[in-house]
Formats: structure tokens, C-alpha cells, sequence
């Protein structure tokens, strides 16, 4: 039967390991830049937007997710098989969430006590999914959602305006809905860079013809699908802030 042995880099983002192209495949490019265009979606649903907030906030986002939470997750295994030491990645994360908690607390200063919760729910839900604390009970694909989708639209609607209303509430609900749709693309592709060891299989078609089922042919659609989606999201935050901004 066909087979194709399974030895690809960890994620299709990842670069050569060594030096700095570890940190670039640390910080799952097109992913944390998708997570943080939700922040700048719920931003610019405001009826005023505060650049000065919004940046503190995207930063903010970073510091937890694109450094704090993939530092963490890189902890547990190895999964991106960098080199960095662990003693930098405990660090990155200590950083990571001490500097976005220092910028949760200007925005509060800014707009009051209503930010607090979103301010001490992230850091609870970066340890709690990326460390899978709870038996993993944050580590499925709604706490996904609602940690890396839902999350960021809310808390940067209320960095803005002090309150919540209906508009990021529903925007929310998409960012939820496109970040499931993500994780169930992204699982089946991690699995096969980073679990599989063999590939193996045909796929006869009615008209007799065969073709070959290689990891190639399994992650093509899954990966184009989220390169897709990652830059329509990113765009798409662009255009909301420039719309807003300018």
C-alpha cells in the first residue's frame, strides 16, 4: 500500500531551528497575528477610538499570548523543538504576564473597575489552557474559542469604553466561531507534523483511478485553509483600523 514517511517541520510557519529563527517559530506568526486582530476588531467597534489604548491593549495581547502562553506551551515537550533553554522560557513568561498585567492596570486607572475581571482572567486562562491545569479542562477547543477568540474582542471593546455592549458581544460570538474553526483545522494538521510516523493509504476513485493518501496530500487543504484565514482576519482588522483611525 502507498506510505510516505512523516518527518516535517513542526508547524508550517516553523523555521530552521537555530538562533533567532527559534523565537520566530516560538511566536506562531500568522496565529498570534490573527488573535491579535481580534483585539483590534473589538477596539474599533467603539464609538471613539483612543490609538493610545489600542496599542496598549494589542501589546498587552502579545506580551500574554505571543510570548507568555507559547513560551509555556513550548515548556511542556518540546512541541516546536526549539533550543531556547528553559530557564529563558520560564523568564519570557514571567515577562510576558507580568508586563501585560502592568498594562491591564493603566487601562483600569483609564477606564475603571469594569476592566478588572478581563484583567485577571487572562493571565488565568494563558496558565490554565497553555499548562492545562484542571485536568485540562481549559484545554479543549471551546476553552480555544473562548480564551483566544471571544476573549481578546470583549476585553479590547472595554479597554476603549469602560462598558460592553451589543455590537462586541455579537463579534465576539464570530471571533469564537472562527477560532473553533481554527483549532479544528490546526489539530489534525499538528497532529500529523508532530505525532505521525506513518502515512499510508489510497483513495480509489468511481472511476477506477487511485491516488495516494501522503501527510502532503492531508495537510495541503487543512494548512491553505488557515494561511486563508489568517490573513482575511488580518486584513480585515486593517481595514477597521484605518477605517477608524484615519
Amino acid at each position: 500500500m502507498p506510505s510516505s514517511e512523516v518527518g516535517t517541520p513542526p508547524a508550517y510557519y516553523a523555521a530552521r531551528p537555530g538562533a533567532w529563527r527559534d523565537w520566530w517559530t516560538l511566536l506562531h506568526p500568522p496565529y498570534t497575528a490573527w488573535h491579535l486582530s481580534y483585539a483590534v476588531i473589538g477596539a474599533a467597534l467603539a464609538p471613539r477610538v483612543l490609538t493610545s489604548s489600542l496599542i496598549a491593549t494589542v501589546l498587552a495581547f502579545f506580551l500574554a499570548v505571543g510570548l507568555a502562553a507559547h513560551a509555556l506551551d513550548e515548556l511542556r515537550g518540546r512541541p516546536l523543538r526549539t533550543a531556547i533553554p528553559s530557564a529563558v522560557l520560564v523568564a519570557v513568561v514571567a515577562v510576558g504576564l507580568l508586563g501585560a498585567l502592568v498594562l491591564g492596570v493603566a487601562g483600569v486607572i483609564r477606564v475603571g473597575w469594569t476592566l478588572i475581571p478581563f484583567m485577571v482572567a487572562g493571565p488565568v486562562l494563558v496558565i490554565a489552557y497553555n499548562a492545562e491545569l484542571f485536568g485540562g479542562l481549559m484545554h479543549t477547543d471551546f476553552g480555544f474559542a473562548a480564551g483566544w477568540g471571544a476573549f481578546p474582542v470583549l476585553t479590547a471593546y472595554t479597554a476603549q469604553t469602560g462598558t460592553l455592549a451589543l455590537a462586541p458581544v455579537l463579534a465576539a460570538a464570530g471571533a469564537f466561531a472562527l477560532s473553533a474553526a481554527q483549532r479544528r483545522l490546526s489539530t489534525p494538521a499538528r497532529n500529523i507534523r508532530r505525532r505521525a510516523q506513518r502515512v499510508e493509504g489510497t483513495i480509489t476513485f468511481g472511476d477506477g483511478r487511485t491516488e495516494p493518501i501522503t501527510a502532503d496530500a492531508l495537510l495541503q487543504p487543512l494548512e491553505r485553509a488557515l494561511r486563508a484565514a489568517s490573513w482575511a482576519i488580518m486584513l480585515l482588522a486593517a481595514a477597521l483600523a484605518v477605517a477608524r483611525l484615519t
